[in-house]
């Protein structure tokens, strides 16, 4: 994705398609995801630099179940369990422990960490932590858990609140 972006056709692609999964309309804008969120209306999506990462990471260990989510053109791998705490080594920032969620993050190619807050014109509220590299590509995504009813969960919808506040950049 080589294109120049064009603020204003990524918001006509929005407005088009309110409900759109934002990948899509990244890759139809033939953007990366980020200049799509630079896009959105003002407060869904507060960004916080890269050398967050283990704060806020750190901040959705105690979250409890998660659904962790890497989506790239050909796969959407949606993971639900705890985040493991991690610790960094041979260039990754390693995460084990009991959880379905275990792997090896380039931690240090994180540029950018967006806290996404949308409620799409009839649409379900969503939120979630997505981390971003230099390219402006999602590394990986971390959303708010739903209940069965598909709610989000009153106790993480909180904290993910309360952790925007804490981040979000001065006014």
């Amino acid at each position: 994705m080589n294109a120049a972006v064009d603020p204003a056709k990524i918001r006509a692609a929005l407005a088009e398609k309110p409900n759109g999964i934002l990948e899509f309309i990244a890759r139809e804008q033939n953007v990366p995801l980020r200049a799509v969120l630079a896009e959105l209306p003002p407060g869904e999506a507060t960004a916080v630099p890269g050398e967050k990462f283990d704060e806020i990471w750190s901040e959705l260990t105690g979250w409890g179940d998660v659904l962790f989510l890497v989506h790239t053109k050909d796969v959407v791998a949606e993971i639900t369990g705890r985040l493991p705490a991690g610790t960094h080594g041979h260039g990754y920032f390693n995460i084990h422990g009991d959880s379905p969620i275990g792997g090896h993050i380039k931690a240090s190619n994180c540029a950018e960490i967006v806290l996404l807050d949308r409620t799409p014109p009839e649409g379900r509220r969503s939120c979630s932590v997505q981390f971003f590299n230099g390219e402006g590509e999602a590394m990986f995504k971390v959303f708010v858990a739903r209940d069965r009813e598909r709610n989000l969960l009153p106790e993480q919808l909180a904290k993910f609140e309360a952790l925007k506040k804490r981040v979000s950049p001065a006014v």
